[in-house]
């Protein structure tokens, strides 16, 4: 026998281009974590406990009581939603639904998310790529040029990782109104944005999905949860093909624990907006930073001279920022965190002297 593994594997997978964090890249002992855009003020959840529970039964396989609850803080309906084990999750078995391989293909629009792509190549779905303009906004006349009878789904992330800004919504509505396949908004950072969500708007528009998470504002990054909200039909099929078990028990229950904590996240979210107006005024002080872009987010994309070697430094430091300097668009940027006051106050201390 003569067993070759590289004869197996698939060639799409053979030529998949791996998502890869700043953390990924790192190596050694980091002190400040500003690359991830999690929330820096900790969670609701810290010092609960829910050892109460018998984990020896499989957890509700459609999450129904977590539902009603988030349906009831986001005055929507629970059978209007899927949960996902983590927004990824949510993304790829958009991709398994409604994607043919090998035939059919999607837009984004980047600088943009980078999993919509990793996802469009694993499951051997052409991801078209067109390009925001340069002030971030939507190239609406190449988008629709690029759109064939085989574009399944237009993926916008609003506000924009890594840009920080929102989509002007009368862009996201003309794609509403004239595209036949599914819209799907990414609002992972829609709690720090004074745009509204398209939440209220599902009725309206029956190809309409939008994404959100637990992972950004509500502070509970490690527990991966995402939310999808679209059409009872939509979360329908989208619930056939799901891991019976994806969302666990304990994630149910610390996240039906967090949302009886909205007063405190709320003030997590004001703190994390005053910080990130604090930090934009320092580095806008500072001679290496060409432009603070604005920023709906709790991040700041931040062109900067020498940006890869300013990046090093920090590295160096035990600070991790996101180096976007490879990415279109985004030459000579980092895109920065906003952290507490104390960690703020490290990364500017440390930038004043390069």
């Amino acid at each position: 026998m003569h067993f070759d593994l590289n004869n197996l594997i698939r060639q799409n997978i053979k030529d998949l281009q791996p998502y890869s964090s700043a953390r990924s890249e790192f190596s050694g002992e980091a002190r400040v974590f500003l690359d991830a855009n999690e929330n820096s003020f900790g969670s609701p959840i810290k010092n609960l406990s829910i050892t109460e529970t018998d984990y020896n039964r499989y957890p509700d396989p459609l999450q129904w009581d977590l539902k009603k609850k988030i349906a009831t803080i986001k005055n929507t309906d629970a059978e209007k939603m899927l949960l996902g084990n983590g927004s990824d999750e949510c993304i790829d078995l958009l991709f398994r639904a409604f994607c043919n391989p090998q035939k059919d293909n999607v837009i984004i629009c980047p600088p943009t998310y980078g999993m919509y792509k990793v996802y469009a190549n694993i499951n051997d779905v052409e991801a078209k790529e067109v390009n925001l303009l340069l002030n971030f906004q939507l190239d609406i006349k190449s988008l629709e040029a690029s759109i064939d009878e085989n574009t399944k789904m237009i993926f916008l992330c609003s506000p924009n990782n890594p840009t920080g800004n929102s989509l002007d919504r009368e862009d996201i509505e003309i794609i509403l109104n004239n595209f036949d396949g599914i819209v799907v908004i990414d609002e992972a950072y829609i709690n720090y944005s004074r745009h509204r969500s398209f939440l209220k708007e599902l009725n309206e528009y029956p190809n309409l999905v939008v994404m959100q998470t637990f992972s950004k504002a509500w502070g509970l990054a490690a527990l991966r949860l995402g939310v999808v909200f679209a059409s009872a039909e939509i979360i329908e099929v989208l619930n056939k093909i799901k891991p019976p078990y994806n969302i666990n028990q304990a994630t149910q229950e610390l996240a039906m624990l967090a949302l009886d904590h909205l007063q405190q996240v709320n003030e997590m979210i004001k703190t994390t907006i005053r910080e990130r107006e604090f930090l934009e005024n320092k580095l806008k002080q500072l001679s290496i930073v060409e432009k603070v872009y604005p920023s709906d987010t709790n991040f700041l994309l931040v062109k900067i001279k020498e940006a890869t070697s300013v990046y090093n430094l920090l590295k160096t430091k035990g600070i991790i920022v996101r180096n976007r300097s490879n990415v279109v668009l985004c030459d000579d940027c980092l895109r920065i965190t906003v952290g507490t006051k104390e960690e703020n106050d490290v990364l500017i201390q440390i930038l004043q002297n390069f």
